[in-house]
């Protein structure tokens, strides 16, 4: 027994402090990915705190105060127009009991004209834009704009329409796929492997897994992109309808696995960008940056470059 501890220590020993090695200069297995844009600033939902979400209004204030990436989320109507709206059901966001693929554009009802912040409880926002957006319309005054769209629906028509559309506007390199279910990734990825995706969930589990086993610097990974919960918005700013998440100890040890300045310095190394959301208030841009988020994900565009203009000496 004695001398298989001898075998096995000096081997445990040495693939310890290569992992440590690799973790810190991943550019000796790596290539770095060049990724068309790198954006500090995301303005989440078209920045839903200012203007009411997902409308043509919100978008153009972001863009106005200086984003860096919409993000947004897509469905089909019943006559095949690809909406931009975070919900499929729409008694949240307009009070009527209906879907967007049970009805024609044309149909869709309008926001309410006071929508709750979903990231941050008791807050609303409000616009004199409350119609739905096209994703088309969006690309069409937005061209040269990155954005995230993620997709809830495991529906072919809907990812394919959308891939189409990123084609016909020639933005590829500026669109991110970005879903947390793993069979709808592949999907999109079978659907354009051209444009650049996130982590899923399970593949987001895996990195973890990879990391607190010392493989993470020996795997390669084609997503360019992690996009994952601030954890202490939880519970205060953000109160989550499953129960789980509401245990303060679930979420303190969530922080503990998943916010790892190690792990985002060695993703940043290899070229995968970190998005951190959803940041409302400075605290938590702070807390973001400083565990190495290369971007931050808000509902307040201009609180968001306030700070950023505000730190821009400390970068």
């Amino acid at each position: 027994m004695s001398g298989l501890l001898y075998l096995i220590l000096p081997a445990l020993g040495g693939y310890t402090v290569t992992s440590l090695y690799l973790l810190k200069n991943p550019h000796i297995l790596h290539k770095k990915k060049r990724a068309a844009f790198h954006c500090r600033h995301i303005s989440h939902r078209g920045g839903c705190g200012e203007r009411i979400e997902s409308t043509m209004e919100a978008f153009t204030h972001a863009v106005e105060q200086g984003t860096g990436m919409l993000e947004l989320d897509c469905h089909l109507t019943h006559d095949g127009h690809v909406v931009v709206s975070h919900d499929e059901n729409l008694l949240r966001q307009t009070g009527h009991d209906v879907t967007i693929s049970s009805l024609s554009l044309q149909d869709l009802p309008l926001y309410k004209e006071r929508l709750e912040v979903t990231f941050y409880a008791g807050r609303y926002s409000s616009g004199a834009d409350r119609k739905f957006t096209l994703l088309e319309d969006l690309f069409r005054k937005f061209p040269e704009m990155p954005v995230n769209i993620e997709i809830k629906e495991n529906n072919d028509l809907l990812i394919e329409k959308v891939s189409d559309l990123v084609r016909r506007f020639g933005r590829e390199d500026i669109t991110v796929w970005a879903t947390v279910n793993s069979s709808i990734m592949r999907k999109c990825r079978r659907m354009n492997s051209s444009m650049p995706y996130s982590f899923s969930m399970s593949r987001g589990v895996l990195l973890l897994l990879l990391f607190y086993s010392g493989l993470l610097p020996f795997v390669p990974l084609g997503e360019s992109f992690l996009q994952f919960y601030l954890p202490r918005i939880i519970n205060r700013t953000f109160i989550p309808e499953k129960r789980i998440l509401r245990k303060r100890p679930l979420i303190f040890l969530l922080e503990k696995l998943t916010m790892r300045k190690s792990l985002f310095k060695h993703l940043a190394a290899r070229g995968i960008q970190v998005h951190l959301f959803v940041c409302n208030e400075d605290q938590d841009i702070e807390a973001a940056f400083g565990v190495g988020a290369t971007g931050v994900m808000s509902d307040y565009p201009t609180l968001l470059s306030n700070y950023l203009c505000s730190h821009r000496s400390q970068d």
